[in-house]
């Protein structure tokens, strides 16, 4: 793994998320497709939110899975002589773990200063909140009494956290198996939460390309400690 890669990485994912960030800031592409998911005559979402085997299936059965497995690496590098036992895959071990632990914990930051509704919450989905873009301010009056917390996508993050799995690994079919399982739970999630109102694509999109951005942020900082350490 070379600097320059990671450097390349780092700024395409930069120039990725804003990219993302202006296109949806200035198009309703996030409204179109939102109403994809929601039936005005019945005024429901495409799945319902309550329904207790899609819940499980999609959000807490995922969510506990990532858990156990943030749970296994702590174990595996607490484990007496882990160094020389995990070998070459010590790095990765480590990035990985730091990954699912930090990438979480960006996007709730992020969720909980951003003051963006679900879709479920504004007034064209049936809620009681209008339609605003991330810096549009909201119309004098219709403020939400308290804070809403929903911009980017906090579940798919977990999901997207597992990009960093490319780093686990030195062969390009097992990177792109990673990559490949990273991108199936974090649209698995995140796409979840689109289609019960919790969630606009721009959410999802965010979310992954902060996912991209800190995990490679994450693999450049163990290197470079490596690499002086050595």
């Amino acid at each position: 793994m070379t600097e320059k890669f990671l450097n390349r990485q780092l700024a395409l994912s930069l120039c990725f998320l804003l990219t993302v960030f202006l296109l949806f800031e200035v198009t309703d592409l996030d409204i179109r497709l939102q109403n994809l998911f929601f039936n005005f005559d019945t005024g429901s979402w495409l799945w319902p939110k309550k329904e207790p085997v899609l819940r499980a299936v999609f959000y807490s059965v995922p969510k506990l899975l990532l858990i156990l497995f943030a749970l296994l690496l702590i174990l595996a590098l607490l484990l007496p002589d882990s160094s020389s036992r995990l070998g070459k895959y010590n790095s990765g071990f480590f990035i990985v773990l730091t990954s699912l632990m930090l990438i979480p914990s960006v996007v709730g930051g992020l969720k909980a200063t951003s003051n963006s509704a679900c879709p479920a919450a504004l007034s064209m989905y049936g809620g009681k909140l209008p339609y605003i873009k991330m810096l549009e301010p909201y119309p004098e009056g219709q403020a939400p009494a308290k804070a809403q917390k929903c911009f980017p996508a906090g579940h798919a993050s977990g999901g997207f956290a597992l990009l960093s799995l490319f780093f686990l690994f030195s062969s390009g079919r097992n990177r792109k198996l990673a990559l490949g399982l990273a991108l199936s739970v974090g649209w698995f999630t995140g796409g979840y939460k689109m289609v019960i109102g919790d969630h606009f694509l721009s959410h999802t999109l965010i979310t992954m390309g902060l996912a991209w951005f800190l995990s490679c942020a994450i693999a450049r900082l163990v290197y470079i400690f490596k690499r002086n350490l050595l």
